[in-house]
Protein backbone atom coordinates (compact mmCIF):
# COMPACT_ATOMS: atom_id res chain seq x y z
CA UNK A 1 0.00 0.00 0.00
CA UNK A 2 1.61 3.32 -0.91
CA UNK A 3 2.32 5.52 2.45
CA UNK A 4 1.99 8.83 0.49
CA UNK A 5 -0.75 10.50 2.40
CA UNK A 6 -2.64 14.04 0.73
CA UNK A 7 -2.08 17.17 1.75
CA UNK A 8 -3.99 20.65 1.22
CA UNK A 9 -1.73 22.49 -1.43
CA UNK A 10 -2.18 25.90 -2.80
CA UNK A 11 -4.51 25.57 -5.49
CA UNK A 12 -6.95 24.52 -3.45
CA UNK A 13 -6.85 27.62 -0.94
CA UNK A 14 -9.28 29.92 -0.75
CA UNK A 15 -8.62 33.27 -2.39
CA UNK A 16 -7.94 35.99 -0.79
CA UNK A 17 -11.14 38.18 -1.62
CA UNK A 18 -13.07 35.02 -1.02
CA UNK A 19 -11.31 35.20 2.39
CA UNK A 20 -12.61 38.75 2.88
CA UNK A 21 -16.09 37.44 1.56
CA UNK A 22 -16.33 34.80 4.65
CA UNK A 23 -15.33 37.83 6.91
CA UNK A 24 -17.57 40.35 6.36
CA UNK A 25 -20.47 38.02 6.54
CA UNK A 26 -19.46 36.83 9.79
CA UNK A 27 -18.80 40.77 10.78
CA UNK A 28 -22.76 41.20 10.25
CA UNK A 29 -23.36 38.18 11.69
CA UNK A 30 -21.66 39.17 14.51
CA UNK A 31 -23.05 42.77 14.66
CA UNK A 32 -27.07 41.29 14.36
CA UNK A 33 -25.73 38.53 17.74
CA UNK A 34 -24.59 41.59 18.95
CA UNK A 35 -27.32 43.69 18.76
CA UNK A 36 -29.67 41.04 19.70
CA UNK A 37 -28.01 40.93 23.12
CA UNK A 38 -28.19 44.14 23.32
CA UNK A 39 -32.21 44.19 22.80
CA UNK A 40 -32.35 40.81 25.24
CA UNK A 41 -31.09 42.75 27.76
CA UNK A 42 -32.51 45.83 27.67
CA UNK A 43 -35.96 43.92 27.53
CA UNK A 44 -35.12 41.69 30.88
CA UNK A 45 -34.07 44.87 32.12
CA UNK A 46 -37.52 46.57 31.39
CA UNK A 47 -39.27 43.23 32.74
CA UNK A 48 -37.48 42.57 35.72
CA UNK A 49 -36.78 46.30 36.82
CA UNK A 50 -33.00 45.58 37.13
CA UNK A 51 -30.81 47.93 35.13
CA UNK A 52 -27.28 46.68 36.42
CA UNK A 53 -26.67 44.70 33.51
CA UNK A 54 -28.37 46.94 31.02
CA UNK A 55 -25.96 49.75 32.68
CA UNK A 56 -22.80 48.10 32.66
CA UNK A 57 -23.16 46.57 29.15
CA UNK A 58 -25.30 48.74 27.00
CA UNK A 59 -24.99 52.55 28.81
CA UNK A 60 -21.66 52.34 29.83
CA UNK A 61 -18.69 54.42 27.64
CA UNK A 62 -16.17 52.32 29.45
CA UNK A 63 -13.68 51.32 26.63
CA UNK A 64 -12.72 48.22 28.26
CA UNK A 65 -16.13 46.79 29.07
CA UNK A 66 -16.89 47.62 25.38
CA UNK A 67 -13.71 45.54 23.66
CA UNK A 68 -14.38 42.77 26.46
CA UNK A 69 -17.91 42.24 25.29
CA UNK A 70 -17.44 42.74 21.75
CA UNK A 71 -14.22 39.62 22.17
CA UNK A 72 -17.01 37.58 24.36
CA UNK A 73 -19.33 37.84 21.52
CA UNK A 74 -16.61 37.33 18.78
CA UNK A 75 -16.03 34.04 20.59
CA UNK A 76 -19.39 33.32 21.35
CA UNK A 77 -20.05 33.11 17.18
CA UNK A 78 -16.58 31.32 16.06
CA UNK A 79 -16.08 28.83 18.71
CA UNK A 80 -19.46 27.18 18.47
CA UNK A 81 -20.01 27.75 15.00
CA UNK A 82 -16.89 26.42 13.66
CA UNK A 83 -16.93 23.44 16.27
CA UNK A 84 -20.15 22.06 15.91
CA UNK A 85 -20.36 22.47 11.74
CA UNK A 86 -16.86 20.87 11.01
CA UNK A 87 -14.75 24.15 10.22
CA UNK A 88 -17.35 26.36 8.70
CA UNK A 89 -19.48 29.83 9.61
CA UNK A 90 -22.17 30.92 7.94
CA UNK A 91 -19.57 33.08 5.70
CA UNK A 92 -17.79 29.70 5.08
CA UNK A 93 -21.43 28.06 3.94
CA UNK A 94 -22.22 30.78 1.84
CA UNK A 95 -18.65 30.53 -0.19
CA UNK A 96 -18.56 27.11 -0.27
CA UNK A 97 -15.21 27.05 1.94
CA UNK A 98 -14.52 25.24 5.61
CA UNK A 99 -11.53 25.03 7.44
CA UNK A 100 -9.04 21.43 7.47
CA UNK A 101 -5.57 20.88 8.87
CA UNK A 102 -2.56 20.31 6.59
CA UNK A 103 -4.09 16.51 5.52
CA UNK A 104 -7.67 17.18 5.15
CA UNK A 105 -8.98 16.23 7.88
CA UNK A 106 -11.56 18.40 10.07
CA UNK A 107 -9.55 20.53 13.05
CA UNK A 108 -10.40 19.16 16.66
CA UNK A 109 -12.05 21.78 19.25
CA UNK A 110 -8.96 22.48 20.65
CA UNK A 111 -7.26 23.76 17.28
CA UNK A 112 -10.73 25.53 16.75
CA UNK A 113 -9.92 27.20 20.22
CA UNK A 114 -6.69 28.20 19.30
CA UNK A 115 -8.20 30.04 16.11
CA UNK A 116 -10.59 31.61 17.48
CA UNK A 117 -8.47 33.52 20.42
CA UNK A 118 -5.85 34.20 17.99
CA UNK A 119 -8.40 36.72 16.02
CA UNK A 120 -8.48 38.15 19.25
CA UNK A 121 -4.95 39.38 18.71
CA UNK A 122 -4.73 43.31 18.37
CA UNK A 123 -4.44 43.47 14.41
CA UNK A 124 -4.83 40.32 13.54
CA UNK A 125 -7.16 41.07 10.15
CA UNK A 126 -3.86 43.12 9.04
CA UNK A 127 -2.37 39.62 8.75
CA UNK A 128 -3.72 38.78 5.38
CA UNK A 129 -2.30 41.35 3.50
CA UNK A 130 1.07 39.36 3.57
CA UNK A 131 2.03 37.39 0.28
CA UNK A 132 0.16 34.26 0.66
CA UNK A 133 -2.95 35.71 2.04
CA UNK A 134 -3.00 33.76 5.18
CA UNK A 135 -3.91 34.64 8.92
CA UNK A 136 -2.42 34.54 12.47
CA UNK A 137 -5.23 32.73 13.28
CA UNK A 138 -4.53 30.30 10.43
CA UNK A 139 -0.71 29.84 10.65
CA UNK A 140 -0.53 29.65 15.10
CA UNK A 141 -3.60 27.06 14.71
CA UNK A 142 -1.55 25.24 12.16
CA UNK A 143 -5.56 25.28 9.85
CA UNK A 144 -6.24 26.06 6.33
CA UNK A 145 -9.40 27.96 4.64
CA UNK A 146 -10.33 25.81 1.63
CA UNK A 147 -12.04 26.01 -1.65
CA UNK A 148 -14.76 22.77 -0.93
CA UNK A 149 -15.24 21.88 -4.70
CA UNK A 150 -11.65 22.36 -5.18
CA UNK A 151 -10.33 20.57 -2.84
CA UNK A 152 -12.78 17.70 -3.04
CA UNK A 153 -11.80 17.50 -6.81
CA UNK A 154 -7.90 17.29 -6.01
CA UNK A 155 -8.61 14.69 -3.35
CA UNK A 156 -10.34 12.40 -5.29
CA UNK A 157 -7.95 12.50 -8.13
CA UNK A 158 -5.19 11.79 -5.49
CA UNK A 159 -7.01 8.70 -4.22
CA UNK A 160 -7.91 7.66 -7.70
CA UNK A 161 -4.22 7.84 -8.65
CA UNK A 162 -3.20 5.85 -5.61
CA UNK A 163 -5.85 2.95 -6.66
CA UNK A 164 -3.67 2.75 -9.95
CA UNK A 165 -1.10 -0.47 -9.81
CA UNK A 166 -3.18 -1.97 -6.81
CA UNK A 167 -4.29 -5.57 -6.52
CA UNK A 168 -7.25 -6.68 -5.93
CA UNK A 169 -7.08 -9.08 -2.72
Amino acid sequence: MNSIKYTVSPDVLATKSIRFANFVIDYICILIVGGSVGVAIALLSELTGSYGVYEVLVLNENVVIEYTFGYFLWLLFYIPFEALTKGRTLGKYITKTKVVLYDGSEPTFNEILVRSLCRLIPFEQFSFLGENGKGWHDSISKTYVIDIVKFEAKKATFEGLDEIGRIEE
